[in-house]
């Protein structure tokens, strides 16, 4: 049995459109660009429920600059901003 995660590429979930579903690969504050501290973005996301292996989906952008996403992780929907989505490595 073949995983989809292994053949799609990876990319930061900020710039997943409305509809996309990946699964989380990892954590990379350091891409994200947040007034954040890398430590502090990582373990706010991780409260949130944004840990490795959990399946996303996109489901809402906002109308001003698609900002911020509404996104469907495994069974909680959270509103997150796209700069800090950045961080967010998935496949």
């Amino acid at each position: 049995m073949t995983d989809t995660a292994d053949t799609r590429s990876h990319m930061p979930l900020g710039l997943a459109q409305r509809g996309y579903t990946g699964v989380i690969q990892h954590l990379s504050a350091k891409e994200a660009g947040s007034a954040l501290s890398d430590v502090e973005l990582e373990s706010r996301l991780i409260e949130l429920g944004f840990v490795e292996g959990a399946r996303v989906e996109v489901l809402h952008e906002g109308l001003v600059g698609r900002d911020p996403i509404a996104v469907r992780v495994d069974n909680i929907t959270i509103a997150v901003r796209r700069r800090e989505a950045m961080a967010i490595i998935v496949a």
